[in-house]
């Protein structure tokens, strides 16, 4: 969920001339194929160094390049978003607690302010030739248009995205909530049903349909949305829509016995009593067998019923995302795994030859847990720094310690001013939850934030919020 990363210096936001790379065979392809690639400023490709190639700007590539001397390398950042996403304040984006440019920070801040050397290219990576050590990159703002550049070293970093499990419907009619668009869909569909709602020849039967709003899957991820969306009802939309908001429902539904799998039992019946308490149902050993556009199909128990909604926001699980099983197919025989690429202890994509991966797109003994990536880019950028020159990083990166997780403990948000905490004090773990355990949850949140700006936005969203109270204006 969240990602230690350790004490920063705050520095002064000095803008700098960022440098790019090109390599003789990178020449035609990034640069004279398209005028949209920036062309100022070109620094002369450095023989002497490899290129190191990081795909993606999420928790485990943006650790990467905050820890890397970016001087021993050509290095090329590929992402379709050219910006790191705060996801752990992404549930409270939903109904405008906090507003969704605050916790996204472009991935040239990030790089620029720390006076690193980088070459960012917005597209997103498609297929790969592992012998040549050739990308195929299909461009973001022209999707007809491929680039092709070559890479020494590659880390993999693209994460995951929703899993579906095969239901049919959620495509369709769910909303999901791993991206920043996500939210803004999330909260112009709950604008619209109220709006529906709102009108007087609306039936009884239909207005409180809308006003149903369901969350499939009890993880921290759809805990968080059902407690930002019971303090929108509760702090704002009962002022504003006062008969209206006695009737919007809020239902959480999970295949398991019992929401937040991986938290002490403890925080988990405080959960559940406070989910009671602020009149969020909770549905759990809940399968859901299909989604249509105004019910969702469900059995709990072996029974199965018909479930009306409004707003139904799917949050029940990952998958890698699609670069990932490109690269498995290529080595078919190592790669087994249908979840995603499987690594070793050093990181190293099995089967291949100088690619790493860290994050929600490989499989490893590790959880896909926002502060696994980062540890992991901490791990591999002071690897890399060490082997920076030496012929064969690859292989000798084993006589390094190999990658171990250290739990920093775990958060949760639950609504009302509430959060749970588990946290590691020395051989144990404590448990904190209620008031004081969302003011650690909030004061977290600020400390690990890429920046002083996001930090200061994020703390003035959340005091608009308490002074004046959310809006749900959305475009």
């Amino acid at each position: 969920m969240f990602a230690k990363t350790g004490l920063r210096v705050l520095r002064a936001h000095n803008m700098r001339v960022f440098r790019t790379y090109a390599t003789p065979a990178m020449d035609k392809t990034l640069f004279d194929a398209s005028k949209t690639l920036h062309d100022a400023s070109k620094k002369p490709y450095d023989a002497n160094k490899k290129t190191l190639v990081l795909l993606g700007t999420g928790w485990g590539t943006t650790t990467i390049l905050k820890n890397l001397d970016t001087h021993n390398f050509n290095v090329v950042v590929v992402s379709p978003r050219n910006y790191f996403l705060f996801t752990p304040l992404l549930p409270s984006c939903t109904v405008g607690t906090t507003e969704s440019r605050s916790i996204m920070e472009p991935i040239r801040h990030i790089v620029g302010r720390r006076g690193k050397d980088m070459r960012f290219i917005e597209a997103e990576c498609t297929d790969i030739d592992v012998a040549t050590k050739q990308l195929t990159l299909t461009r973001t703002l022209d999707p007809t248009a491929h680039t092709h550049i070559k890479y020494d070293h590659l880390v993999v970093g693209v994460g995951g995205t929703y899993n579906t499990f095969g239901t049919p419907g959620v495509e369709q009619h769910a909303c999901f909530l791993k991206e920043i668009n996500d939210a803004s869909k999330i909260r112009r569909r709950l604008k619209d049903a109220i709006e529906k709602a709102s009108f007087g020849d609306v039936a009884p039967e239909e207005r409180d349909r809308l006003l149903h709003v369901v969350v499939v899957g009890g993880g921290p991820t759809g805990v968080e949305f059902a407690g930002e969306m019971h303090d929108l009802v509760t702090e704002d939309l009962a002022k504003w829509v006062p008969s209206l908001s006695r009737h919007i429902k809020i239902t959480l539904v999970e295949a398991l016995p019992n929401v937040l799998p991986s938290f002490d039992k403890r925080l988990v019946k405080y959960t559940e009593y406070m989910f009671a308490k602020n009149g969020i149902q909770l549905r759990t050993n809940t399968r859901v067998h299909s989604v249509g556009d105004r019910t969702l199909r469900v059995s709990t128990n072996g029974v199965e019923s018909d479930v009306p909604y409004g707003t139904i926001v799917w949050a029940a699980g990952i998958r890698a995302r699609q670069f990932a099983h490109t690269l498995r197919a290529k080595v078919p025989d190592v790669q087994t795994s249908a979840r995603g690429l499987i690594i070793d202890d050093y990181l190293r994509v099995q089967g291949t030859q100088d690619i790493w991966a860290l994050g929600d797109c490989t499989v490893s003994k590790n959880a896909p847990l926002a502060q696994v990536a980062s540890q992991q880019g901490k791990w591999l950028a002071r690897r890399l720094n060490a082997l920076a020159h030496d012929a064969d990083a690859f292989q000798k990166i084993q006589t390094h310690k190999p990658f171990i997780y250290a739990s920093n403990g775990s958060l949760a948000y639950i609504g009302s001013e509430r959060a749970i905490a588990e946290l590691p004090w020395f051989n144990k773990q404590i448990t904190l939850n209620g008031p004081f355990a969302s003011v650690f949850w909030k004061a977290y949140c600020l400390w690990e934030l890429s920046s002083v700006r996001s930090s200061l936005s994020v703390a003035t969203d959340w005091a608009k919020r308490a002074l004046f109270g959310r809006t749900m204006s959305v475009d």
